[in-house]
């Protein structure tokens, strides 16, 4: 399963994010993983939530992030929840096209291993292809 919330920069995507990961916090049974693009909201969260910085590790293009994600899950099967704060912010790249195959990776990957993905996206949502519109 994948969720996607888009809109424009400063429209509460991460609040909305941030609420998010505390309700799986409390009603999950996982563990969850919160990559974003730079140290922002990780200090608020509670522990269960695992916080990355895309920056540290170079998560330049879909690919890599692609391959990082498979790596974590290999490394965990426990994880339930991944939630990509600025998508396009992390891969350096606005393609709409490029997401939307990013997404569709993402959905066929959760569903075959039980992992629920959430991503937000910083553009208007008027510019989501129709196959990302499925995800919001």
């Amino acid at each position: 399963m994948v969720r996607l919330i888009m809109s424009g920069k400063g429209e509460g995507k991460t609040k909305q994010l941030m609420e998010l990961m505390e309700s799986a916090a409390e009603n999950d049974n996982g563990c969850m993983v919160c990559i974003e693009a730079s140290h922002s909201i990780g200090f608020s969260l509670r522990r269960k939530t695992r916080m990355i910085d895309a920056g540290e590790y170079q998560l330049t293009s879909f690919d890599a992030l692609r391959g990082f994600l498979s790596g974590l899950y290999a490394g965990n099967y426990d994880i339930s929840h991944i939630f990509i704060d600025n998508l396009g912010k992390i891969v350096k790249s606005d393609n709409a096209q490029d997401m939307e195959t990013f997404l569709q990776w993402m959905d066929a990957f959760g569903e075959a291993r039980g992992v629920k993905f959430t991503a937000t996206i910083s553009a208007d949502p008027d510019t989501a292809t129709e196959g990302m519109r499925k995800y919001m």
